[in-house]
């Protein structure tokens, strides 16, 4: 499946000069069996986070033969991200795959709301940091 590419939200757009809250992560499933399955959800989430009140975009990466999904968002501030992170069908699925995914990663940051959309290359850098922040 190819990129989602990074779309804007429904919301109103940061205002000019604010700063926005990135989150990004990387899931792997355990199995491949669960990849059709979580594709559905991945989709569905997303379409939650572009309705989602204080959303500012997202992109999403599946690579099924990988077992491996990427997400890319950005939000007005971290409690209208936390806010959606336990609204449904969000909340479900991450109960629903916690114990099914590999090592996942999770990150945030704080960006120039100007400076949105991240760079697809700049999220896999820090999630790699995040990983192994040694760098080895």
């Amino acid at each position: 499946m190819p990129t989602l590419p990074w779309r804007a939200a429904a919301a109103a757009p940061a205002p000019d000069g604010s700063e926005a809250v990135v989150f990004a992560s990387r899931l792997e499933l355990g199995s491949a069996h669960h990849v059709p399955v979580f594709l559905w959800a991945a989709l569905s989430i997303r379409r939650q986070v572009l309705a989602a009140d204080g959303a500012l975009g997202v992109s999403l990466v599946a690579e099924p033969f990988a077992r491996t999904f990427w997400t890319l968002s950005a939000w007005r501030d971290h409690a209208t991200l936390d806010a959606f992170v336990g609204q449904r069908p969000h909340v479900d699925t991450m109960r629903r795959f916690r114990g099914r995914l590999d090592s996942p990663v999770f990150i945030s940051w704080t960006t120039p709301a100007a400076d949105l959309p991240v760079d697809w290359a700049e999220a896999r850098r820090r999630i790699a940091e995040a990983e192994d922040p040694t760098g080895g």
